[in-house]
């Protein structure tokens, strides 16, 4: 028999958009249902977060005067780790852990901030901030730097950061000495695709990049050894003749490799990508409607056998059963989530 047993998934939203800040719900493990639990507004447009373990929920405050939050949550509820803290950085839009740092990729200030963790867990004053330079070719959203997402690769030798204003994915050694960061290297996307969400594929050889300002998906090789990434294909995430507005958001890869699914807001659907067996080319498979409007964010549940969408101005997060075989999502339920932003498990 399978396990029974609820999960728990916690879900960010905008408070300036009249969101809850961050909603704590269980997960049923037989259908997916998702039923809403305790929520805290105690820092402002919690827009992403992330879970060490099921102990601690860092979530970063994504306003003008950017901030982290820790809340210890291994007993259902929100408890503030410390007060929030400062990354110096704009805008904040994404945050991870890394080598015990709490790293954070600020879109306005287009920068990456490096903080310490202490023993409980709480995030300590900025080790470092690493501006990034430079602009793309759109005059609106590419005038200067924008920091998108920063991520660990799955090695664990390297910090990546997406820069969505300037169309490069940079590479960077820890620096353990300083607690800070070392330049490796960078990688220019197309010019004018706006990368905003880079995800690994399984195997750690490869990795996928989505554009914001372009509907595509960059395929490329990951060297995990030299901290070497190569673009080596590209396809578009809508249908041939569809035309925008579009922006994809949010990039998940399946657990066995086959797969890759976008989130495109404005077209409001679920792109499904086959993976060739080298996971070198993927092909738009089809697209499926997300369930609601403008999908901000999209989560695999760890069995890998459900995604969730968080879209963010129909105020739901809709789930779906994933098809075994072809990939595609169907959807199952939703849950009333005014302006949600993400949703992660612990």
């Amino acid at each position: 028999m399978g396990d029974t047993r609820a999960g728990r998934a916690f879900i960010g939203s905008f408070t300036s958009a009249g969101g809850r800040g961050i909603l704590a719900a269980m997960v049923d493990a037989g259908t997916g249902a998702l039923t809403a639990g305790e929520a805290t507004d105690a820092v402002a447009d919690p827009s992403y977060l992330a879970a060490a373990g099921g102990t601690v929920l860092y979530a970063v405050s994504e306003t003008a005067d950017g901030a982290v939050a820790a809340f210890d949550i291994a007993d259902g509820r929100f408890r503030p780790i410390g007060e929030p803290v400062s990354v110096e950085g704009e805008g904040p839009t994404h945050l991870t852990l890394a080598q015990g740092r709490l790293l954070t990729a600020n879109y306005g200030s287009g920068s990456v901030s490096v903080l310490p963790l202490g023993p409980d867990g709480a995030p300590g004053a900025v080790a470092a901030v690493v501006p990034h330079e430079g602009r793309g070719p759109d005059p609106d959203r590419q005038t200067r730097p924008h920091a998108h997402q920063v991520l660990a690769d799955p090695s664990g030798r390297w910090i990546l950061a997406v820069d969505l204003g300037t169309d490069t994915v940079r590479s960077y050694a820890p620096d353990s000495a300083t607690g800070g960061l070392t330049a490796h290297g960078r990688i220019t996307l197309r010019p004018g695709t706006g990368p905003r969400h880079l995800a690994f594929h399984p195997g750690g050889h490869h990795a996928y990049v989505l554009g914001e300002l372009e509907p595509t998906l960059t395929v490329c090789r990951w060297d995990d050894r030299a901290g070497v990434l190569e673009p080596v294909a590209e396809c578009r995430v809508l249908p041939d003749g569809v035309e925008g507005p579009a922006y994809p958001s949010a990039l998940v890869v399946a657990h066995d490799g086959t797969h890759v699914w976008a989130a495109v807001r404005g077209h409001d659907s679920i792109a499904v990508l086959d993976l060739d067996p080298t996971f070198e080319k993927a092909e738009l498979a089809t697209t499926v409607p997300c369930g609601g409007h403008w999908p901000r964010d999209l989560a695999l549940d760890p069995t890998g056998r459900r995604l969730y969408a968080a879209n963010e101005r129909s105020g739901d997060v809709t789930w779906f059963h994933v098809d075994e075989e072809t990939g595609i999502p169907q959807r199952a339920g939703s849950l009333p989530v005014p302006a949600p932003s993400c949703v992660v498990f612990a």
